[in-house]
């Protein structure tokens, strides 16, 4: 299984329309698009889940494809980075 980041997205993109993209290469998993918290809007990029050999195919098909006006970003993602929680201690409170 390999997640796949896609980036510069459409704004007006659904999770539909990315699981419809990406089927054309192999069964996917799953297809979400990020979106803020606060207003739900989309962050402009996303993930989808396939297995290897249809994520590769993905990758090599879409990367640098149009959708709209958009041109989209595809690579194999990378894990999250652990960011530490500096919101608690800005370095302010420090002795």
């Amino acid at each position: 299984m390999k997640s796949i980041f896609v980036g510069n997205l459409p704004w007006s993109a659904t999770n539909e329309e990315l699981e419809q993209k990406f089927a054309e290469f192999g069964e996917v998993k799953s297809a979400r698009i990020i979106t803020d918290k606060m207003t739900g809007k989309s962050k402009g990029f996303g993930f989808v889940d396939m297995d290897d050999e249809a994520a590769q195919k993905a990758i090599a098909a879409l990367s640098g494809a149009k959708w709209g006006d958009r041109e989209l970003t595809c690579n194999e993602a990378r894990p999250r980075e652990e960011r530490s929680d500096n919101r608690r201690d800005s370095g302010r409170n420090r002795f």
